[in-house]
């Protein structure tokens, strides 16, 4: 019994429809996943600007007061948490290309695929 499964699912064609199936399963998971990476970039380049205007509205605070007072250690750690947010958004940037690489990828192959399988059952002949 295991055997005759084993060669069922060993043909090319068992193996492509299984590969589609599984894109076609995980496309929307995928789909889902790059709008929230897309979405996520887009208010951390809210945030990092947030963050510039605030730390330039400190400094100038910090000049024009005359008492004085220290404000450098925040102004830092608004630039440290700047840096951070520019960290993390380069790396979604990156998972992000990668993922869309990843999906074209398996379009183009399952594109190929199909066009094999459709080309290879147009020139059997039937019985």
């Amino acid at each position: 019994m295991a055997v005759a499964q084993g060669s069922v699912a060993g043909t090319p064609a068992a193996r492509d429809v299984f590969s589609e199936g599984l894109l076609e399963l995980l496309r929307p998971a995928v789909q889902q996943l790059d709008l929230h990476v897309h979405a996520v970039r887009e208010s951390q380049v809210d945030l990092r600007e947030h963050i510039d205007n605030l730390a330039a509205e400190l400094c100038r605070i910090n000049e024009d007061q005359k008492v004085t007072m220290d404000l450098d250690p925040y102004v830092k750690k608004l630039l440290n948490a700047r840096r951070r947010v520019v960290l993390v958004n380069n790396i979604l940037q990156n998972a992000q290309e990668r993922l869309r690489r990843l999906n074209h990828s398996v379009a183009k192959e399952t594109a190929r695929r199909k066009a094999l399988l459709e080309s290879t059952a147009g020139s059997s002949p039937s019985t």
